[in-house]
């Protein structure tokens, strides 16, 4: 495609309104080749020559040397550099030296597992020597398939919760599997943050300790999308140390990154849909036979695109509006395949995805991509663009911004995506809350060794302890012994840390739709809730806690419900605190209690992000003991603030707001993750705390902790950079999605924050030249300032310890 002509015909459209905040032109790159010191045996290399490779690109030879010194590693490279070889060479000439040999790939979701088996197989085909028998083990596996598996299986490709719950803790059964394990591929290893990481890591350590006892020690070889830390997250997550490849030697055409903002719907209200945006775009696309790929988030949002898409294009030409297709869960496997193989034979010139296609499953060469909506990490945008432009090819990326602080963020520092990722993954392993259930389940599966006393970090011993209290353990000698009953590994989820758990059920269809802990109950399917799952909407019904289930039913809806919660706040162990001056306030960390009451709910469309509506709730307080970063302004900072007629806690309150859009940019986490609280009762005065919402910490707080001059500055950049006068849903009075926790967590005034106070109080804490505020204060009684129903204060109760609530969860 001719993506400069395209953007010049777009700019002379009568319908542009000068939606392009930037244009990155990415220069092409040639393919970078080399010679790998190890000498390939003679069937691979007859296979590459099959395929039409003559040299291997430099991250690939790379991959080979290592794999030769039996180096553990980790490839961060480009989507569709030729990854897939830098583990599958290693694999089959394991196999080639020894038949016996058996490797297991782990990828996060079935349909990239299908896919590459997909890959497996055709390389096997052109492989002398390399008949090993290779399948996808998961939940859709049928029985008989998975007993030829267990049995003869060489090529194991499965997700971490088969891995968890259906393969570790049958090990006995998997003996020969486990016995010959040569090498462990652990794909887009980026995707494994947070909670679900932590959990993850849990699980590899129990791999390793079950391989261990087969005689076996697997070498882990990783792929990554481009983050700030590759080689120390994969360490984390395999506790093993890890030679980093991130040469990608791989050729790319010319790219045209655009920065697509929708244009104001008046001068100071909200803007205009990005999903309105995308439909002119991909109709524009598409009339010029370019294909493109368009990322909605949401399933709704990909139908909607859809039908509007079509509706478009049929006035132009049927033929064109039957050439756009939807890709997304939900979906029966065979019309996923169909659209899979439509897309390189140009059979359908657009489709409309989830991030289902985000990841590395093959669909040919695109010329366009739009992404509608920024996704929530780097990574994520990047993969998302990767799908256009594969090969040599020219191509083109809008990325079409939602009215939401951090999008607006991009648009206005149009260099941010383009530099160094800054994007931490980080997960934490030895949080006793995730450990715990490991542990209970690494005994179910062996018998825990006295040498082993820090498997699952140094509280393993204590824990082990209580385990046999609680008769779940007894120790003989210097093992521990699994006693209790049940199936412990049923018992974790992998995405959950609660043991409290609440299911969704489908009324209307009597079905399942998932489960949510209590923290996500009382937060995301309360009474009359939207809750978004797999890109559905659905509406609660009910939310019975007694019986521990939501009612709800499916049902298109065009906004979605941000829980309201007045919360406290206490720091536990001050001996315990970190603290550090940052330039000219204090800053620190700290375990600290939470009590939190979610008393209301309000309505916010998606898109404008336009308050509706709000609703009462009559919920119980809960405490969460976790770890929290705080930021204590000075004194000079809360006078200069004051005598410009600021409240202090209002600028803090907003700067919280900007805080849980902000945070996200640097650690991997979702808004959902954090939570902000403004408090004086601590440190005797105002302080601004961030915190983790999981017990014990997920280490997001303390990263945030160490990264405060990046995290500051950002946030005074977004604020600036909004364009309202006192402030607006775009900064400081940012709707985040649904969560537990929200800046009226401070208890001040229900207004959106003033925008002037927070630039104030951002100028004296970076130390850059005073502010000075333009516009008096938003008045009480001005729409902007309307406040909110009455929130009742919630009860105070004394928090728990953490070894009470061990206590608990093993009851």
């Amino acid at each position: 495609m001719d993506a400069e002509r395209f953007l010049k015909h777009v700019e002379a459209a009568p319908w542009y309104r000068g939606q392009i905040a930037g244009v990155r032109k990415l220069p092409a790159r040639e393919a970078s080749c080399a010679e790998p010191q190890h000498t390939l045996p003679s069937p691979l290399r007859r296979m590459l020559r099959q395929a039409g490779i003559e040299r291997l690109y430099v991250h690939q030879a790379q991959a080979v040397d290592c794999a030769a010194r039996e180096q553990d590693f980790v490839v961060v490279t480009a989507t569709a550099s030729g990854k897939t070889l830098c583990y599958v060479l290693p694999v089959f000439e394991s196999t080639l030296r020894n038949p016996r040999s058996t490797a297991l790939f782990i990828y996060p979701t079935k349909a990239l597992a299908q896919d590459q088996l997909r890959v497996l197989e055709e390389l096997k085909g052109t492989c002398p020597g390399v008949d090993a028998m290779a399948g996808t083990y998961d939940g859709d596996t049928p029985p008989e398939l998975r007993r030829r598996l267990r049995d003869s299986g060489a090529l194991i490709l499965t997700n971490p919760d088969m891995l968890h719950q259906g393969i570790l803790p049958n090990h006995g059964r998997w003996s020969r599997f486990f016995g010959n394990l040569r090498h462990v591929v652990l794909d887009e290893v980026h995707t494994y943050r947070g909670l679900f990481g932590s959990n993850v890591a849990n699980v590899l350590r129990r791999l390793r300790r079950v391989a261990s006892h087969y005689g076996a020690e697997p070498r882990f070889v990783c792929s990554s999308a481009t983050i700030a830390n590759p080689a120390e997250h994969a360490e984390r997550l395999t506790q093993r140390p890890m030679r980093l490849i991130d040469e990608d030697g791989s050729p790319a055409g010319t790219k045209y990154f655009v920065l697509w903002n929708p244009p104001r719907l008046g001068r100071f209200a909200g803007r205009r849909s990005p999903l309105t945006e995308a439909v002119t775009l991909m109709r524009e696309l598409i009339k010029d036979d370019i294909q493109v790929i368009a990322f909605s988030r949401t399933r709704n949002g990909t139908e909607r695109l859809l039908k509007s898409c079509r509706k478009e294009l049929a006035g132009l030409s049927p033929r064109l509006a039957e050439a756009v297709q939807a890709y997304r869960g939900g979906y029966l496997p065979e019309e996923r395949r169909e659209v899979e193989r439509k897309l390189p034979t140009r059979e359908l010139l657009g489709v409309v995805s989830t991030n289902a296609l985000e990841l590395g499953i093959d669909i040919g060469s695109l010329d366009a991509c739009l992404v509608v909506g920024y996704p929530g990490t780097i990574a994520s945008t990047w993969q998302q663009a990767g799908r256009a432009g594969r090969g040599t090819e020219e191509s083109i990326v809008f990325l079409i911004a939602q009215n939401a602080p951090v999008d607006q963020y991009l648009m206005h520092n149009t260099q941010y995506l383009f530099e160094k990722s800054p994007e931490n993954a980080v997960t934490d392993p030895d949080n006793v809350y995730v450990a715990l259930g490991h542990l209970r389940t690494a005994v179910h599966e062996l018998p825990v060794k006295e040498e082993e006393s820090d498997l699952f970090g140094e509280y393993t011993e204590a824990l082990l302890g209580l385990m046999e209290e609680h008769r779940m353990a007894r120790r003989i000698e210097d093992r521990w012994y699994w006693t209790g009953q049940g199936y412990p590994a049923s018992k974790v989820n992998l995405r959950s840390i609660s043991d409290t758990t609440y299911t969704i059920m489908d009324r209307e269809k009597d079905r399942v739709v998932g489960t949510v802990d209590e923290t996500g109950a009382f937060s995301q399917v309360h009474d009359h809730a939207v809750y978004l799952h797999a890109g559905e909407t659905y509406f609660v019904e009910e939310l019975d806690v007694d019986n521990k289930i939501a009612f709800v039913r499916a049902e298109e809806l065009d906004y979605f419900t941000q829980a309201m919660t007045e919360a406290s706040i206490r720091i536990d162990e001050r001996s315990e605190m970190r603290t550090k001056q940052w330039r000219v306030s204090e800053t620190g960390l700290a375990p600290v209690t939470v009590t939190s009451t979610v008393t209301m709910f309000k309505k916010v469309k998606f898109g404008s992000r336009e308050s509706i509506g709000y609703e009462e709730l009559d919920l119980p307080p809960r405490d969460l003991q976790t770890l929290a970063w705080w930021s204590l302004p000075p004194e000079a900072a809360l006078r200069l603030t004051r005598k410009y007629g600021r409240e202090p806690a209002e600028g803090l309150v907003g700067i919280a707001n900007v805080l849980t859009e902000v945070v996200p940019l640097f650690v991997m986490c979702d808004p959902v993750d954090i939570g902000t609280v403004v408090d004086s009762s601590n440190l005797d005065s105002p302080t601004l705390f961030v915190f983790d919402k999981y017990p014990q910490g997920m280490g997001f707080s303390e990263k945030a902790y160490e990264l405060t001059e990046r995290i500051m500055q950002a946030v005074v950049e977004l604020i600036h950079g909004c364009e309202c006068r006192t402030g607006c849903l775009s900064c400081v009075g940012a709707a985040t999605p649904p969560s537990a926790f929200s800046a009226v967590e401070s208890g001040t005034r229900g207004n959106i924050p003033d925008k002037e106070a927070a630039l104030v109080l951002l100028h004296h804490l970076l130390e850059m030249e005073p502010y000075v505020p333009k516009y008096a204060p938003p008045s009480e009684d001005s729409p902007a300032a309307a406040p909110e129903p009455r929130r009742r204060l919630p009860r105070k109760e004394l928090p728990a310890r953490v070894e009470k609530n061990i206590r608990d969860q093993l009851q």
